[in-house]
């Protein structure tokens, strides 16, 4: 029994168009993925914003003379709520990191305020929320660093750019943020 090319033609033709099929779904899920994890860091980082008027007040009711460290975290959580995408929202998240530090740093020069049970409870909740983020960050990362590394590896890269995924960024910390900050009062 002879088989016709054309047979054999359609065959590796359709197998070629299947594993197409394959790979691309396969880069739908991981972009959905990544959606999501950022969706995740999202929830996670308007929940922190929502706390911090709040332990802001708190503070505020202690350390009157502390404007400017009020006016930092105020303005820090302002950026991180109106943030777009994850590069932005990482920047404005250093930078609340960073205001809520030295917020913390006064706090400590009260004892009064450290034994206020609001205070306690709402850094309680803010400690929570902290390590829901990083959690968060990194699911996150993971997913990014998945789809990163299927964009770029042969012969999906291939896929990638007929389709036109694009990397994305991932969620980090900068130099900035990972510094001890020193308040002097």
């Amino acid at each position: 029994m002879i088989v016709d090319p054309i047979y054999i033609i359609l065959v590796v033709f359709g197998v070629i168009l299947l594993w197409v099929v394959i790979v691309y779904n396969s880069f739908v899920s991981l972009v959905n993925q990544a959606k999501n994890a950022w969706a995740d860091i999202n929830v996670q980082l308007k929940r922190r914003a929502s706390l911090i008027p709040n332990l802001v007040e708190t503070v505020k009711g202690y350390a009157k003379h502390e404007k400017g460290v009020f006016e930092e975290v105020t303005k820090a959580r302002s950026a991180l709520v109106n943030a777009k995408n994850p590069p932005q929202a990482a920047a404005a998240d250093n930078m609340l990191t960073q205001a809520l530090k030295s917020l913390f740093a006064v706090a400590e020069a009260y004892p009064n305020l450290r034994a206020s049970e609001n205070f306690s409870k709402l850094q309680e909740e803010l400690t929570d929320t902290e390590d829901k983020i990083e959690a968060s960050r990194r699911f996150y990362n993971a997913n990014v660093r998945d789809l990163n590394t299927k964009i770029e590896i042969f012969p999906y890269n291939i896929i990638a750019n007929i389709f036109n995924f694009q990397k994305q960024s991932f969620f980090e910390a900068d130099e900035e943020a990972k510094k001890e900050v020193k308040i002097s009062l």
